[in-house]
């Protein structure tokens, strides 16, 4: 495998464009079909922060670990402090990474990134991101390999960025929303009765379950349908900002702290053992 170059990588399908940066945390720079963006985009050579990137990989836990520390198979674990004066530890380790070209096609890119064990996380691990992408359609696919010689906690998710243009709506079949505290740690989980509505009106930054594997985004310019192997979505959406995030994980924020980690979707992973999930964006003009 050679080390990647710091040029951005293209990939061409029908009408869509799609941009990564490898260096910059494996993320997608942008998407767009025609001129319009489909993901909140920015040219790849303008990149110049994962946090402006259109889609990023959450790798190995999504969203928040509590107060950056954890218990594992009986041995305390503390992380390091990685988003801005959070009290947590946020989206793993991987984002803020340079990740290997391992191949790239016009229409195909496969990147991959080694974890070795550090103060952002205690574990060794392996993990891949493929992109493909065709006419109308954007797949990607997480796969990571268990390097340490014990087993490890594990979570997959990604977290991608929308544009808020006008007209801007959510149709989304979940069950239960967790709500949390003023730090945004989740502290218990409610009834929810689905999401369906103008992106203006929400104030979403939740974690849900119960969600039946597709969200639907609308506006004036596309339709996109965003489906995944995952079986949770983290829905943000601030209303100060042009954009919000619709982000399938494999498990609840912060699930490590809880009672029955497994029960919210965190894996145990053995020592050689592989964990993968994909997405898929399906997208269509209006």
């Amino acid at each position: 495998m050679q080390r990647m170059p710091d040029t951005p990588l293209e990939l061409q399908a029908g009408d869509l464009r799609l941009a990564l940066r490898a260096d910059l945390g494996g993320a997608i720079a942008g998407l767009w079909r025609g001129a319009t963006p489909v993901l909140r985009s920015t040219e790849p050579a303008d990149l110049t922060a994962v946090r402006g990137s259109a889609c990023f990989p959450l790798v190995p836990y999504s969203n928040r670990l509590g107060h950056r520390r954890f218990q594992w198979q009986g041995q305390d674990h503390t992380t390091a402090a990685n988003f801005a004066d959070s009290p947590h530890s946020l989206h793993g380790v991987a984002w803020q990474r340079p990740w290997d070209v391992v191949s790239a096609s016009t229409s195909a890119a496969e990147l991959a990134y080694r974890h070795r064990p550090d103060a952002d996380w205690p574990f060794a691990f392996d993990v891949r991101q493929r992109f493909d992408l065709a006419p109308g359609r954007l797949r990607l696919q997480l796969a990571l390999t268990n390097r340490a010689e014990q087993p490890q906690p594990v979570g997959l998710g990604w977290h991608p960025y929308f544009p808020q243009r006008p007209g801007a709506r959510l149709r989304i079949d979940v069950a239960q929303r967790w709500d949390s505290d003023a730090s945004q740690l989740p502290t218990h989980r409610v009834a929810q009765s689905g999401i369906d509505g103008e992106v203006a009106g929400m104030a979403y930054d939740h974690c849900f379950g119960g969600w039946q594997g597709a969200a639907l985004i609308t506006d004036e310019q596309m339709s996109l349908r965003l489906t995944s192997s995952l079986p949770y979505l983290v829905v943000f959406t601030p209303n100060t900002q042009a954009f919000f995030c619709v982000e399938p994980v494999s498990h609840v924020s912060n699930a490590i702290q809880m009672t029955d980690p497994a029960a919210q979707g965190l894996r145990t992973l053995a020592p050689g053992a592989t964990f993968d999930a994909w997405l898929q964006l399906d997208i269509e003009g209006n």
